[in-house]
C-alpha cells in the first residue's frame, strides 16, 4: 500500500496593492465623466451694468429671485419657472405669509421692458415682502 502524500493548498492570495490601483482608476474614470447639474437656468441673461454694485453675502434666508427676462416673460422661484403676474402675486403672497422676513430679487435682462419691471416692483410690495432688490452686474473695470 503506497501513501500518497497531499499537498496542502495555501489559501489563494488577494494583492490588495493591485486592488487599490483598479479601484482609484474607477473612481477617477467616473470623476471625469459624470456630469454635474448647474445651479443657473438654462437661458442667457444679461443684467444691467452699476459701478456702486455690491456683492451679495451669505444669508440665512436665501431671497426669492424674480427673472424678468428681454422678452418680458417673468420666471420666479429656484427653478425659474415660468409665471405671470397674477401667479406671482399669489406665490409672493404665500410665501411672505410663511416667512415675514422675506426678500425678494428682480433680475431684470439689459433689455427688459421697464414697464414690467415696475409691475413686478408693485407686485412684491403689495405682497409686503420685507426687502426689495434689484441684482445688477458690476462695472468691468479697466485695467491700468
Amino acid at each position: 500500500m503506497r501513501f500518497y502524500l497531499r499537498k496542502r493548498r495555501q489559501p489563494p492570495a488577494v494583492i490588495i496593492v493591485a486592488m487599490i490601483d483598479v479601484l482609484i482608476v474607477v473612481l477617477i474614470f467616473l470623476m471625469v465623466t459624470t456630469t454635474f447639474k448647474k445651479s443657473l437656468p438654462a437661458f442667457k441673461l444679461v443684467l444691467p451694468e452699476a459701478s456702486q454694485a455690491t456683492k451679495e453675502g451669505a444669508t440665512d434666508n436665501p431671497p426669492l429671485a424674480v427673472i424678468i427676462e428681454a422678452d418680458g416673460n417673468i420666471r420666479s422661484g429656484p427653478d425659474a419657472l415660468s409665471t405671470t403676474l397674477d401667479h406671482l402675486r399669489t406665490e409672493l403672497t404665500a410665501a411672505v405669509a410663511k416667512n415675514p422676513q422675506l426678500k425678494v430679487v428682480i433680475k431684470p435682462d439689459k433689455k427688459a421692458p421697464v414697464g414690467q419691471l415696475v409691475k413686478v416692483m408693485d407686485v412684491a410690495k403689495e405682497a409686503k415682502a420685507k426687502s426689495l432688490d434689484i441684482a445688477i452686474q458690476p462695472v468691468a473695470q479697466p485695467q491700468q
